[in-house]
């Protein structure tokens, strides 16, 4: 993961966390990351220095930390942080809502929705909505046999 510290055009500036540099250019090019004060989408990197762990101090002392008081100025709320622009949260709300959806009106047949699938199309078995899952072979079988069938996008959350 990267954190980067990023300005939009009205030069507010906030931080966000990537997958790596690809993603953010990928994210900002389809107007997925926003400013959080002005909703722009004309976002770029702002300058910041590395956190680079230095190696010549020595190991760090394992004891307490004594707490020293924050300044008043650091007492207030902190900045907003775009983690997820509106457009990401609106896409995985549809993503969410369409799975149960499809779970709320068609069957779970799992690893045999290959089978099922050409069944239903040539008549062998009854026609109703079926879900399940399918490796690229049987995708690509199923395309060749002329069965209409769409890929489910993965849910928010899994496989992370």
């Amino acid at each position: 993961m990267i954190r980067y510290a990023l300005i939009c055009d009205s030069a507010h500036e906030f931080e966000s966390w990537f997958a790596s540099s690809a993603s953010f250019e990928d994210q900002t090019k389809r107007g997925f990351v926003t400013c959080p004060v002005c909703n722009s989408a004309k976002i770029g990197r702002a300058i910041m220095a590395p956190n680079v762990a230095r190696t010549d101090l020595g190991p760090k002392a394992t004891g307490p930390v004594a707490e020293t008081p924050a300044p008043a100025a650091a007492t207030s709320a902190p900045a907003p942080v775009a983690l997820m622009s509106e457009k990401e949260q609106a896409f995985r709300e549809m993503v969410t809502a369409l799975h149960r959806h499809v779970s709320e009106n068609a069957e779970h047949v799992g690893k045999r929705f290959a089978d099922e699938a050409l069944k239903i199309h040539h008549g062998e078995a009854e026609e109703r909505a079926i879900y399940g899952e399918a490796t690229p072979d049987d995708a690509r079988m199923l395309h060749e046999e002329g069965v209409d069938f769409l890929p489910l996008p993965r849910l928010p959350g899994s496989g992370n």
